[in-house]
């Protein structure tokens, strides 16, 4: 496998005080025929160096869990289309703005749970503050991804669920290609680490050095990526890089 770097993404930022480089890996299809682990083993064979970081998009390791379900098989109950009418259309994606993905919503979390979150959302919004809902929901609501016709086909047609056991699942791949891991749910609006192969990793500090995005899961095809520390880069490269110019070379 080579590495690659997708279009409008700069292969190197600033955080914490340290550039680093995040390398997306192309990889195969995945679905809930693969192991997750050892497609991850396949994509980064010798490519990982000492210090490097495998982060792989969580849409990717809930796919192989089984956990994406086509559109049609959904079935969404009278509560979810009546809650779905007060969701915040954001233009950067569905999240629970449609009657199946807040039907799985309500699946993973609970009815009751999502009640009270949908009550502390209309409180926020007399406050003129967002994001309350999915701060009650939790993660789980959080990870749930609506079909998009920018993601890679079968996808574009399925709902897709926050993957299972984010954190002993990293754990477990980390065992298998012997380098650290995180699980990420990051889109081009925020993101976060929702699983961490080893509870000595700085997940806020990963979140700012992958806060743009640089996967891809369209034609890209690239939900993997490698977080690599650059140990020494000249000062005007590293502004240059912080400033969202691209870097040429790997």
């Amino acid at each position: 496998m080579e590495l690659c770097q997708n279009e409008g993404k700069a292969l190197t930022v600033t955080a914490g005080g340290q550039s680093w480089q995040r390398l997306p890996l192309k990889t195969k299809l995945i679905t809930d025929k693969d192991d997750i682990a050892a497609v991850a083993k396949d994509v980064s064979a010798g490519l990982l160096r000492s210090g490097d970081i495998l982060f792989i998009s969580e849409k990717a390791v809930a796919c192989s869990q089984g956990r994406a379900i086509p559109m049609e098989e959904i079935r969404p109950r009278k509560l979810a289309r009546f809650l779905v009418k007060f969701v915040y259309k954001s233009p950067y994606g569905i999240g629970l703005g449609i009657p199946e993905t807040m039907e799985m919503a309500i699946r993973e979390c609970g009815a009751p749970r999502i009640l009270f979150a949908a009550f502390c959302s209309a409180v926020g919004k007399l406050f003129r503050r967002r994001g309350w809902f999915y701060k009650v929901a939790g993660y789980k609501a959080r990870s749930i991804d609506g079909p998009c016709p920018n993601t890679i086909p079968p996808y574009n047609h399925y709902v897709v669920l926050g993957p299972k056991q984010p954190d002993k699942t990293a754990a477990a791949i980390a065992a298998v290609i012997g380098a650290p891991v995180l699980i990420v749910d990051i889109n081009d609006l925020d993101g976060q680490i929702l699983g961490a192969s080893d509870k000595s990793l700085d997940r806020l500090l990963y979140a700012k050095i992958l806060k743009d995005n640089p996967l891809g899961q369209d034609d890209q095809q690239t939900p993997m990526g490698i977080i690599r520390p650059v140990s020494a880069e000249p000062p005007a490269a590293a502004a240059s890089a912080e400033a969202g110019d691209a870097p040429t070379a790997l």
